[in-house]
């Protein structure tokens, strides 16, 4: 799908797509190694900051959890969003063929992942995830037979409305996950 993906679209598009096959299968492993390089790169490895280095089991767990758990809600999310944009844009509207769609094209956001393993060049595998929008845009005529008149619009209105759910997604993890560990989402100011 990364090197190839208009000829790996064409195979995808005559499977027969399973979201439960393709969430335990392919969506799980991917965001388990991202999510395993999250905790060993904040966890264990750490940042420097000013000089000093700063890892901490719960900073390693935060991110590990909040990769995972994104992830997997992301991708269902994204397939239920697409999916119910679908009609709009003259395009098969199917829940399966969706997850097919989304589950596939985050595959470089996911590998990407890997990167975390050193905080310090994580920012890299963030942008493995714009190759994922390529993947995305590129598969839409493919699997969910989007005409090509319409293939931009669906795309980038799809687009809009992940991005806010995908900040939404991670504020709400931020401010449940945050607490729990030990950290306070909000600064505090002492005066002596």
């Amino acid at each position: 799908i990364i090197v190839s993906p208009a000829k790996e679209w064409d195979v995808i598009a005559s499977e027969e797509p399973n979201i439960g096959k393709i969430a335990t299968g392919y969506v799980l492993p991917l965001a388990a190694l991202s999510a395993i390089c999250a905790f060993i790169g904040y966890g264990i490895v750490g940042q420097s900051f000013f000089g000093y280095r700063y890892a901490s089991i719960n900073a390693g767990l935060i991110h590990a959890v909040i990769v995972l758990v994104t992830a997997f809600i992301s991708v269902f999310l994204a397939a239920f969003v697409i999916d119910a944009l679908a009609p709009s844009f003259g395009s098969e509207k199917n829940m399966n063929r969706s997850f097919q769609l989304v589950a596939y094209s985050y595959t470089p956001a996911w590998l990407g992942g890997i990167f975390s393993i050193l905080p310090s060049i994580a920012i890299i595998g963030s942008l493995f995830s714009l190759y994922s929008l390529y993947l995305l845009y590129v598969g839409l005529p493919k699997i969910k037979k989007t005409p090509q008149d319409k293939q931009v619009g669906y795309f980038v209105v799809s687009l809009l409305v992940l991005i806010v759910i995908y900040f939404l997604i991670g504020f709400i993890l931020l401010k449940v996950l945050s607490p729990s560990y030990g950290y306070s989402t909000r600064i505090r100011y002492d005066y002596y």
